[in-house]
């Protein structure tokens, strides 16, 4: 850092306070928006907080001036909040954030108008993200991470204000993402309900008034919600929605989307092409798809083993899991399509034996019980249409149709 003078730093401190009153009385929620970006680095806050670190007094700056004093309750722990960030005490820097948004929130409130929406989106963003730093400040300390359980509750707070009639309430869509990035991000995902509920039932909310990107974020934690309930025609609704309406040139965002929607897809019979795969770097779902291709139980299972710490944690292992009985399903009809080739006349009767052949060629060692009993799976399921004959182990197929395809519904569970 550059040699800072007593004088510049004062300089430095008196200008940002001009620029952040000048803002709040003209009402520019775009310009005000930049003074509140703690953790963005930007060369003003860093020029600030080294002026802070040098001139301590500023608290009397605020007090000397009318002017100044007005916005004294949100500058004060925000000086404080920016100052700690550039240091690096980054549990510091988040309780006065806290106690500056509260600040904020109050004011926030007393303004008829939603001049400052863009900076209320700004306080919600920057308390979750320095609640997460803090937290695991804490944590390296041996202390219980809490900050970002406290940031949602004011984020709660944040949503109340919004929740009413007026132009205010076409922000509460982009505070309830931030709600569900903190719940997420804490493992308390039935804390989104009520939240959900006030949104899809409340009559003051009209979903399409708000902006896209908000409606994008919202359909992709709802779209996750319901991979985990493993309600899927709902979860391909919603993540379906996402991707469509989501801006092509975020590719990263695009991947995140994909990552969820796929194993759906997988669930209900569509899948992906390779290109896709290649493009949003999703190459682990490449031997998944393989082995429904091919009906390559093998393959499918590996496939599960070598990711499955990323499959876990993204919360679709399960999914993928369930894949089997589509696999098995494909092995029956590839045997099915070879013997009606041979013999078409006996195509439609296939002896458990050739199964199990079959699975040992591919090195999974099954009897003909286990076989028998998959096959009951897949009649009671609607995978196959037929019937089992006990005593001569054989599976009689349906002459009409019998692989139906599931054309975008799940397995029968």
């Amino acid at each position: 850092m550059a040699y800072l003078s007593m004088g510049e730093a004062h300089r430095r401190i008196t200008e940002y306070l001009n620029r952040f009153s000048d803002v709040v009385l003209n009402q520019d929620g775009s310009s005000l928006k930049q003074l509140l970006s703690v953790s963005s680095n930007s060369p003003l806050l860093l020029s600030l907080a080294d002026a802070l670190n040098l001139f301590h007094d500023y608290n009397r700056l605020l007090k000397q001036s009318d002017r100044f004093s007005q916005i004294s309750e949100i500058v004060s722990p925000l000086f404080r909040s920016i100052q700690n960030f550039r240091l690096g005490n980054l549990l510091d820097s988040y309780n006065a954030f806290e106690k500056a948004a509260n600040a904020f929130l109050q004011e926030f409130r007393n303004w008829e108008s939603a001049w400052a929406l863009e900076a209320l989106y700004v306080i919600a963003y920057e308390i979750r993200v320095l609640a997460e730093r803090a937290d695991r400040e804490l944590a390296s300390v041996g202390k219980t991470p809490e900050k970002l359980k406290g940031a949602g509750s004011f984020l709660m707070k944040v949503f109340g204000v919004l929740a009413g009639k007026g132009p205010k309430r076409v922000g509460a869509l982009y505070v309830t993402c931030q709600l569900f990035k903190v719940y997420f991000k804490l493992g308390t995902v039935h804390l989104c309900r009520s939240v959900i509920r006030s949104i899809e039932t409340a009559r003051i909310f009209d979903f399409e008034e708000f902006p896209v990107r908000d409606k994008v974020t919202y359909m992709y934690y709802t779209g996750r919600l319901e991979v985990f309930n493993e309600n899927f025609p709902a979860a391909d609704q919603k993540l379906s929605y996402a991707l469509t309406h989501c801006n092509p040139r975020r590719e990263a965002n695009i991947r995140m989307i994909l990552k969820y929607l796929i194993p759906v897809k997988l669930s209900v019979g569509v899948l992906p092409k390779n290109w896709l795969l290649e493009k949003y770097n999703l190459i682990e779902y490449s031997n998944v798809v393989q082995a429904l291709k091919r009906g390559d139980l093998r393959l499918l299972r590996h496939a599960l083993q070598d990711h499955e710490d990323r499959f876990l944690r993204s919360g679709v292992y399960l999914v993928l899991e369930k894949l089997e009985l589509q696999v098995y399903q494909r092995l029956v009809k590839k045997i099915y399509i070879i013997q009606k080739q041979k013999d078409p006349s006996k195509a439609h009767q296939i002896k458990l034996e050739v199964i199990v052949k079959a699975l040992k060629w591919l090195e999974m060692d099954m009897d003909v019980d286990e076989v028998e009993c998959i096959m009951s799976i897949l009649i009671y399921k609607n995978l196959m249409k037929g019937y089992f004959a006990h005593k001569s182990k054989v599976v009689v197929l349906s002459k009409q149709d019998p692989f139906p395809k599931l054309n975008g519904k799940p397995v029968n569970s």
